[in-house]
């Protein structure tokens, strides 16, 4: 049997332009924190920006961001808070600061719920912060939300850049389009998909970032925001 609230999601992303799907498949990687500047960056370029955290095991952008006292409202479904000039969705509303025990598909299912219910209005982007890994949520995922594009985060690790590759492989044979694939933690040499079609550019390594965690003003300072400022531009420009 189909389950009604997928058909729902459709609906409630009709008024959204572009959705960007951030995703990285080893941890440690900064994809929560390019998620997060990245939709600062596109709200303070003037476009109408949402923001969505789908890493419910460790859901952290209103930590990145600095997001403590806002609250969504209901009214036929959740109406996201508009914070940091971003509407921002995230399980931490639910959690109370807790872990959230979800196992296997439990986590699906959460975000499933979370997609339907949430009334994201207009939006020239969507920027989700993807659950992590490339276990059955990050599938679902991409299978829910049909109009995502991929921004693949790596870093030059070895683990990380052979997890991508595999990674980038797999979801090349489900079909799904990458916007483009970003370098974190640079050390300033070529990165390995620095030929790929898609590369979109390198952030350097910025020991800056961690001591302003929580202060968007200062985030937008530092090397991080103007490397990823950058990367940004590319497709920000296309609206």
């Amino acid at each position: 049997m189909i389950d009604p609230r997928s058909s729902i999601i459709e609906k409630r992303l009709a008024g959204v332009k572009r959705v960007i799907a951030v995703t990285g498949w080893k941890g440690g990687i900064g994809k929560s924190s390019i998620a997060s500047v990245l939709a600062l960056l596109l709200a303070r370029k003037g476009h109408r920006t949402a923001l969505l955290d789908l890493d419910f095991t460790g859901a952290s952008d209103h930590i990145i961001l600095g997001i403590n006292d806002a609250h969504y409202t209901e009214e036929t479904g959740i109406n996201p808070p508009l914070a940091c000039g971003i509407t921002f969705m995230s399980m931490s509303f639910f959690s109370q600061g807790r872990a959230v025990p979800l196992r296997g598909s439990d986590v699906s299912q959460a975000a499933l719920e979370l997609l339907a219910v949430t009334q994201w209005g207009e939006q020239n982007f969507l920027v989700v912060d993807m659950p992590p890994g490339i276990g059955d949520a990050s599938l679902d995922m991409v299978r829910w939300i049909k109009r995502a594009e991929l921004l693949a985060v790596t870093t030059p690790a070895v683990l990380a850049v052979e997890t991508l590759r595999r990674s980038l492989a797999l979801f090349e044979r489900l079909n799904v389009p990458l916007l483009g694939i970003v370098e974190n933690l640079s050390a300033g040499v070529p990165s390995q998909f620095s030929h790929h079609a898609k590369f979109l550019g390198a952030i350097r390594c910025d020991p800056n970032l961690e001591a302003v965690t929580g202060q968007p003003e200062l985030i937008l300072k530092t090397s991080f925001a103007e490397d990823l400022g950058k990367i940004a531009a590319v497709f920000g420009q296309e609206h």
